[in-house]
């Protein structure tokens, strides 16, 4: 069971980084007003907020019963990075991404809810490369 989802959580996450690449391509491209907030937008949007969430639901689960999380050792790179770092890292991201989905349903012009998308989920997107333990990083953990 961990080992699939292991590879659920790290599969997944080639799909919520695309998804949230292209909403901030989409939200910083159109927050000039060149056009307005399309039904096309608002499902991207939302689809990327339910794959970041997907993701931490897995991150979760995973936090209480994978052997790569103790916080007994955080004095140990490996378990600090997978207890602490990356945990609080993906969470901050994906308050941020929640937080720009929920304002940005409440603006009133387009502008505005593009903008706050393209902000919100660009430092999502930022704060969730700098926690993937990629595997040039010390603590990598693989492609896949």
């Amino acid at each position: 069971m961990y080992s699939g989802l292991v590879h659920a959580h790290s599969g997944l996450r080639w799909i919520a980084l695309l998804l949230l690449l292209v909403a901030v391509v989409v939200a910083i491209g159109k927050w000039q007003g060149r056009s307005g907030y399309t039904d096309g937008n608002r499902k991207l949007y939302l689809f990327t907020l339910i794959a970041v969430h997907t993701q931490l639901l897995l991150g979760l689960v995973l936090l209480f019963i994978s052997p790569k999380v103790n916080f007994s050792m955080l004095s140990e790179k490996l378990y600090r990075f997978y207890s602490v770092e990356h945990t609080a890292g993906m969470l901050i991201a994906i308050v941020l991404v929640t937080i720009g989905y929920s304002r940005s349903k409440r603006a009133t012009d387009a502008v505005t809810k593009q903008r706050l998308i393209g902000i919100f989920y660009g430092v999502g997107l930022l704060l969730i490369l700098a926690s993937i333990p990629w595997p040039f990083r010390i603590v990598g953990a693989g492609w896949f």
